[in-house]
This record gives C-alpha cells, sequence and structure tokens, in this order.
C-alpha cells in the first residue's frame, strides 16, 4: 500500500511514520482493495490550542473510486485514530454494497422439443 502524507504543521510531521505504520495497520485486510491512501495533518486555528487537530484521509479503491473521511480532536492521535477508524468502515460498507446488487437473471436454456 502507497501511504502519501501531507502537513505543514511541525508537529504534526513528526508523526509521519506513525500515521504511515497506522494506516497500514488498520488497512492490512483492505489492501487488496485500496492500494492508495493521502494523509493530510493540518492545525486548523494554530498554536492557541482547543479541538483543531484535523486529519483528512483519503482512500482510492481500485475500481477508481475514492473515500475521503475527516476527524477533528484535540490531539493528533485521537484524530488519526478516529479517520483510520471511519475509513475503514466506510470502505468495508461500500464494498459489501456492490457486492450486494442483485444480479440479472439469467437466460432460460432452450429446452430440447
Amino acid at each position: 500500500m502507497q501511504v502519501m502524507f501531507e502537513s505543514r504543521d511541525p508537529e504534526a510531521s513528526r508523526l509521519r511514520g506513525l500515521a504511515e505504520r497506522r494506516v497500514r495497520f488498520v488497512m492490512r485486510r483492505l489492501t487488496w482493495l485500496v492500494p492508495r491512501a493521502h494523509v493530510r495533518m493540518h492545525d486548523i486555528n494554530g498554536p492557541r490550542g482547543g479541538v483543531d487537530k484535523r486529519v483528512q484521509i483519503e482512500l482510492r479503491t481500485e475500481s477508481g473510486g475514492s473515500v475521503v473521511v475527516t476527524s477533528v480532536a484535540r490531539d493528533w492521535r485521537s484524530a488519526l485514530d478516529t479517520a483510520l477508524a471511519r475509513a475503514a468502515r466506510a470502505i468495508v460498507r461500500a464494498w459489501r454494497r456492490a457486492r450486494s446488487h442483485p444480479r440479472a437473471p439469467r437466460a432460460a436454456w432452450p429446452t430440447a422439443a
């Protein structure tokens, strides 16, 4: 799985390795379905503090679609873990939805007369 990381915040940039490991760990059973992930970490209002750490995860699927999930929390780890949990649920839900479509009825076999 290819994981791309993007952040302008120096504190978030130090978490690059952790973010990549967490994405690979959470998506380990879905790597056949999700070959690429893009993680963006932004501090919404700068060093003032508060609930302002935003993590956005974009997962691109083999079929060409993508799932984008965002989480906002007080610290980076909580925002990352929440976003990853939501992303994994969304991917599984989309995969199940795609599989559950009823198939077209088969044509009847011609009978010998």
